[in-house]
């Protein structure tokens, strides 16, 4: 097998490789230096490589250059723990599918309405990605058909099983073929993990990056601080470093919706997500902390994996991780692709001692009380976020949002930041100084000669 670093190595055609060079991909990660080969000749393959280190684009390439674009029934299913993650894979998959035409990638996940995903899988799929609840519900009224499966992807496996999925990920495979290529993806894998690869897998080749990956710059320090003193505790910690953008991590649904609400009350810019939330309720959350137009995500353990955050100065566990599976997953959200970062996890006093579970070589022990809130603190975003109530369905893309606010609203364009597209709506962050001209501009002018309703995301 080529070990080598340059995807020209590996048996893929002309038209994905100029795709993967225009979207930035110049030489493989680690773990896809070590799985694609593999996994381009049809073997199965367990893989662990940690968070940010290109696992979705290593089964994926894989997964896309092994479709028949011709036949329009699912050929590939990828299961993921969460929408957020099974969105973001999505994503992926579908900009490295540029490479052809007519490549439909679908995702089947609970959270949004049944009978739009009915609806489009009656007019077919090349790669499903769901989680499995929402997967399970289909194959049984049998709006999903596996049948035609030619691979199966497990990502974030490991993280499946702590939420309680083995029962409904085996039920859902169950339904595909025997005879299938399976992929599992993870960045840590625990027993469980190995004894179900056993049950699902044939012969796998196990794959292990972890120790060959540079290790993620980051800054670690425990503080000991009584119950009673935790919220002061994470106000003198933002008051001290001034976060661009920050996580801080709880462990239940009421107390990320109470921390971010003080917090806004203390003139810190934050929202909450967690699993109540509505899914569009959820999209407004994770565009405006991803675009720069919210300082401060409070999350539960549903924002740990799969969130697409390439730049995250901080991360702040206010509670401490039932694991060190998720300690490592939270603290990994932050100094990705070399950057650097800080996790600081408070620690109750009656908690002391496990720490040291968490705590590695380069791990800081220190007092809180060093600490002072400035006088007039505050943390607020530069950007703020206008909505479109228009996307895909009505033809719309990035550069006509672009060129609406640049040519006809005369808006400079380094005060237009990240523009995302879906289905119905789009997301455009701009400048807060210059959001009023943006938001009066587009509201009387159109985009490919329509009018759209614009609001203000607050």
């Amino acid at each position: 097998m080529s070990k080598g670093r340059d995807f020209s190595s590996l048996p893929l055609g002309e038209e994905m490789l100029h795709n993967l060079q225009k979207l930035g991909f110049s030489e493989m990660t680690p773990i896809q230096a070590q799985s694609l080969p593999y996994i381009l000749q049809g073997d199965d393959v367990i893989a662990q490589a940690k968070t940010g280190s290109g696992k979705t684009a290593a089964f994926g390439i894989g997964v896309l250059s092994n479709l028949d674009v011709k036949n329009f029934k699912p050929q590939s299913l990828i299961i993921t723990p969460t929408r957020e993650l099974a969105e973001q894979v999505a994503l992926e998959l579908r900009n490295i599918a540029k490479f052809r035409h007519n490549i439909k990638v679908t995702t089947l996940c609970g959270g949004v309405a049944f009978g739009p995903q009915m609806a489009s899988m009656r007019h077919g799929a090349h790669i499903v990605v769901g989680t499995p609840g929402r997967l399970l519900q289909h194959l049984k009224k049998g709006t999903l058909n596996l049948e035609t499966i030619i691979s199966l992807v497990l990502d974030e496996a490991d993280r499946m099983l702590d939420m309680g999925f083995i029962e409904e990920i085996e039920n859902v495979i169950s339904y595909a073929p025997s005879k299938r290529q399976t992929l599992l993806f993870s960045a840590t894998f625990p027993d469980e993990i190995v004894n179900l690869a056993k049950s699902i897998q044939k012969n796998p080749i196990s794959i292990k990056t972890t120790s060959t990956e540079s290790a993620n710059r980051v800054e670690e320090h425990f503080y000991k601080t009584p119950s009673s003193q935790k919220f002061t505790a994470l106000m003198k910690i933002l008051s001290r470093y001034k976060p661009d953008n920050a996580i801080i991590f709880c462990n239940t649904k009421n107390e990320t919706k109470d921390i971010a609400s003080h917090l806004r009350e203390r003139h810190v810019d934050a929202l909450a997500i967690h699993g109540d939330l509505e899914q569009y309720e959820r999209v407004d959350v994770l565009v405006q902390f991803i675009n720069k137009s919210c300082s401060i995500l409070v999350a539960t353990d549903v924002a740990a994996r799969g969130l697409d955050i390439k730049e995250l100065a901080m991360v702040v566990n206010y509670n401490l991780p039932r694991s060190l599976e998720d300690y490592t997953h939270r603290i990994g959200r932050t100094a990705r692709a070399g950057n650097e970062g800080i996790a600081i996890t408070l620690v109750d006093e009656d908690e002391i001692e496990k720490i040291e579970e968490f705590k590695r070589e380069n791990s800081i022990a220190k007092e809180i009380d060093e600490f002072k809130i400035e006088k007039n603190f505050a943390l607020t975003p530069k950007n703020v976020t206008l909505v479109i109530e228009g996307g895909k369905k009505n033809k719309i893309r990035a550069g006509d949002i672009l060129g609406a606010l640049t040519k006809d609203a005369k808006i400079d364009g380094g005060a237009v930041g990240k523009i995302d597209v879906y289905d119905k709506q789009s997301y455009v962050a701009i400048k807060k100084e210059d959001i009023k001209k943006a938001y009066e501009q587009l509201k009387n002018s159109k985009i490919k000669g329509k009018n759209f309703s614009i609001w203000v995301l607050e």
